[in-house]
């Protein structure tokens, strides 16, 4: 079940319509901190997460009549938000990384290697996983983040962040290997004790 019941939700959707700002209010506030933890994770720093935030409720509340009912009203808001947080990416200009073809055909295969060093994600508080997905180049934590938190496909991602299907695995793939690295040492000491 949503934060909602369908009819509040509804008269909530409604009172945002007609500018009620305690309907805007209570929308705002009931979603802040989940949607504040998804601008981190595509941000350089908490005022550039606040201002995209900022900009995705103005989005939601001037494109409000477009929520139609169809889905979840709160998964509707994150798609806005997400989508803003791209828009801030692109803004920023950044520069994906390019990949030699040779190494691209290979990236995307999961190899038994990474496949177990994947596992060390299960022995790392997920606060630890997201200050080191926070280090990642722009570009790197941007397609992580598309790809595993948002469960986009590299198509889409390509097409999103305008770069090609290789570079999206290319940078999914360093932003693993970087991640891993920075890791390693943290499973390393909780094994000894």
């Amino acid at each position: 079940m949503g934060l909602w019941h369908k009819h509040e939700e509804m008269q909530l959707v409604e009172g945002c319509i007609n500018q009620s700002r305690k309907s805007q209010e209570e929308v705002f506030s009931k979603l802040y901190g989940r949607l504040y933890s998804i601008c981190m994770r595509y941000s350089d720093d908490p005022d550039e997460a606040k201002d995209v935030l900022q900009n995705g409720f103005i989005k939601v509340f001037k494109g409000i009549e477009n929520y139609k009912g169809d889905g979840s009203f709160e998964g509707w808001i994150k798609r806005i938000v997400v989508n803003t947080a791209i828009d801030n990416y692109r803004r920023k200009k950044v520069k994906p990384v390019i990949t030699d073809s040779d190494l691209t055909d290979k990236i995307g295969q999961t190899t038994a290697e990474e496949e177990e060093s994947d596992s060390i994600y299960n022995q790392v508080p997920v606060s630890v996983i997201t200050e080191s997905v926070q280090r990642l180049s722009p570009a790197y934590r941007t397609v992580f983040n598309l790809y595993v938190m948002e469960g986009h496909n590299h198509n889409e991602i390509a097409e999103m962040l305008d770069i090609s299907v290789g570079t999206s695995k290319s940078n999914l793939s360093k932003a693993r290997l970087n991640l891993r690295k920075m890791l390693q040492p943290l499973v390393d000491r909780l094994s000894q004790e």
